[in-house]
């Protein structure tokens, strides 16, 4: 488990930047490839994995549906 991702969906936080979110994508890329920071020859695929997580997590918490809230977060909401 990484220790240092915290929960990103509301409301247990309730505005998450995109820093927010590249941060946890680092560390779970981190945390996968076991380098905290990757050699020259593999600092290419090292950012790319960043860059990939980091756009899955913003596609899994815009698609999220939080029972109880008043609206919906990502572009794909629909409010009854």
């Amino acid at each position: 488990m990484c220790r240092s991702i915290r929960t990103l969906r509301p409301p247990a936080t309730p505005e998450v930047t995109d820093e927010d979110i590249r941060a946890a994508a680092l560390q779970y890329v981190r945390k996968v490839s076991g380098f905290r920071a990757p050699a020259a020859h593999n600092r290419e695929v090292f950012d790319q994995a960043v860059d990939a997580v980091t756009a899955a997590t913003r596609e899994l918490l815009d698609g999220l549906q939080i029972r109880g809230s008043a609206a919906h977060r990502g572009p794909h909401s629909h409010t009854p």
